[in-house]
């Protein structure tokens, strides 16, 4: 990792914590006062613990919030296919309708036809029995015409 007696790095990521705490320099004539740079090689590695966790618990939240928004995708592409399949199942639904609307005014026109031709037909026979009662109504007519004449000249004869 490194060489803690000169206190030089391979790379930068391989800086610990525990690297910062118990790093040893070399002392010249005139050093650093040693329990100082002690303390603040302990704050530094503090921080960077510190850091390293927040870097953890960020790098876990980037995997959970990645594995939701997987599920989330996942779910909007069910959510295409169910419209999808919705639109379709709408078409054929509504191509049925067309189709049962049209065979309803067909067998509508149909009956129509039929109750129409039905209705001339009865037309048709009460002309027929108008005209025979018409014809019934004039035979009586004569016939008590001629009754009511041969009576009247059976009066006219007895009144002579």
């Amino acid at each position: 990792m490194e060489d803690r007696k000169t206190g030089e790095f391979r790379a930068a990521g391989d800086l610990t914590p525990l690297d910062i705490r118990y790093q040893e320099f070399r002392q010249g004539l005139r050093g650093y006062v040693v329990a100082e740079v002690r303390e603040y090689l302990a704050r530094v590695a503090d921080i960077q613990s510190a850091l390293i966790e927040e870097n953890e618990r960020l790098r876990n939240q980037i995997r959970a919030l990645e594995a939701e928004l997987a599920k989330a995708r996942e779910g909007e592409a069910e959510l295409k296919r169910a419209v999808v399949a919705a639109e379709r199942i709408a078409r054929e639904i509504k191509a049925q309708a067309e189709r049962e609307a049209e065979l309803i005014r067909r067998e509508t026109e149909s009956e129509r036809q039929a109750a129409l031709q039905e209705l001339i037909e009865q037309m048709k026979r009460m002309r027929g029995e108008i005209e025979q009662i018409r014809n019934e109504r004039d035979l009586f007519v004569s016939q008590f015409r001629a009754l009511l004449e041969s009576y009247l000249a059976s009066l006219d004869r007895f009144k002579r």
